[in-house]
C-alpha cells in the first residue's frame, strides 16, 4: 500500500511541477502529509540531491522513495516522478507518427520550426554576450577561443574530453600567465 501512495504522491509531482525547484515545495508537503519523512531529513534530502548529478527531481525521488520504502521505493518513486513526462512524449510521438503526412501538421511545423529556432538563437546570443562581453563590451579573447573550440569541435571532430582538456589548458596560459 506504500508503494502504491509512494507512486501516486510522485506522479502528482510530477504533474504539477516543471521540475527543478519548483518540485521542491511538492516533495515536502508530500513526504510531510503522508508523514514519511521530518523537516530535517527533507532539507537534507535535497542538500544531498541538489549535490548528486543528475535531475532534481529523479534524485529527489530516487532518495524520497528510498529512504520511505527502500530500494523498491526509490524505483516506485522514480518512475512516479517520470511517468507524466513520458505519457506526454509517448501521446505527443503517437498523434505525431499518426498525423507526420497530415498537410496540417506540415503547416504547423513549418511554423513551429523557425520559431524554434529563433528562441533557441535567442538564448545562445544572450549567453554569449553574457559569457563574452564585460559591461556591454565583448571580450576578443573570449570569443576566439569559443570559436577555436567551436571549430576543433564541430569541423574537426575533436572529443569533448579533449575540448575540455585544451578549453582548461588554453584559459590556465591566458589568465594566469599572460594576465589578459
Amino acid at each position: 500500500m506504500i508503494l502504491l501512495e509512494l507512486f501516486i504522491s510522485f506522479v502528482k509531482i510530477g504533474f504539477t511541477s516543471f521540475g527543478g525547484m519548483s518540485m521542491v515545495p511538492l516533495i515536502m508537503e508530500e513526504m510531510g502529509a503522508h508523514g514519511w519523512m521530518s523537516t530535517e531529513d527533507l532539507t537534507n534530502l535535497i542538500a544531498i540531491a541538489e549535490m548528486t548529478p543528475g535531475p532534481l527531481g529523479v534524485n529527489c525521488a530516487t532518495f524520497a522513495g528510498t529512504q520511505t520504502a527502500g530500494f523498491i521505493g526509490g524505483l516506485i518513486a522514480v518512475a512516479g516522478v517520470l511517468s507524466p513526462s513520458f505519457t506526454l512524449a509517448l501521446i505527443a510521438a503517437v498523434f505525431y507518427a499518426k498525423f507526420s503526412s497530415s498537410k496540417v501538421l506540415a503547416s504547423i511545423l513549418s511554423v513551429v520550426k523557425p520559431v524554434s529556432i529563433g528562441m533557441v538563437l535567442s538564448v545562445i546570443i544572450s549567453l554569449a554576450l553574457t559569457s563574452y562581453g564585460t559591461n556591454g563590451n565583448i571580450d576578443i579573447t573570449a570569443t576566439l577561443l569559443g570559436l577555436l573550440l567551436c571549430y576543433l569541435r564541430v569541423w574537426k571532430k575533436v572529443s569533448v574530453i579533449k575540448i575540455l582538456l585544451i578549453a582548461a589548458t588554453l584559459g590556465f596560459i591566458l589568465f594566469y600567465c599572460c594576465k589578459l
